[in-house]
């Protein structure tokens, strides 16, 4: 097995502390679906990051709540780069797994799509 990372981001409408926790919880749900990690085991650990419009929660919060307690979890501000995406949830998970970096996938939903329109998973 190797360490692999595996991107993610979303967006929330608001800075409410239930749709930042919501959209994280429906990301990590996704990206594990996705790259069939059913082992908490294999997460190594996850990096968050949110946009400086988001402030009211910690999306490391919603990987707590669907068990992740053992996996180091990290939340930090997003760079405020003139012109960037407003109100994104970032997340880098390190995980362990068989896969060749080629078959991970990452995962960008909602407005978030438009950061990578050159992956497959955008779509």
């Amino acid at each position: 097995m190797a360490v692999r990372g595996i991107r993610g981001a979303t967006t929330v409408e608001s800075d409410d502390p239930a749709l930042i926790r919501a959209a994280a919880r429906e990301l990590m749900e996704e990206i594990l679906r996705r790259n069939q990690i059913t082992n908490f085991d294999d997460v190594i650990s996850a990096v968050f990051t949110t946009t400086e419009d988001l402030v009211s929660a910690f999306p490391a919060e919603a990987a707590r709540a669907m068990g992740m307690n053992q996996v180091p979890l990290l939340c930090a501000q997003e760079i405020p780069v003139t012109g960037s995406m407003p109100r994104c949830i970032r997340v880098l998970l390190h995980v362990n797994s068989d896969r060749k970096p080629k078959e991970i996938e990452h995962v960008y939903l909602r407005d978030a799509q438009k950061l990578r329109p050159d992956l497959k998973s955008a779509q």
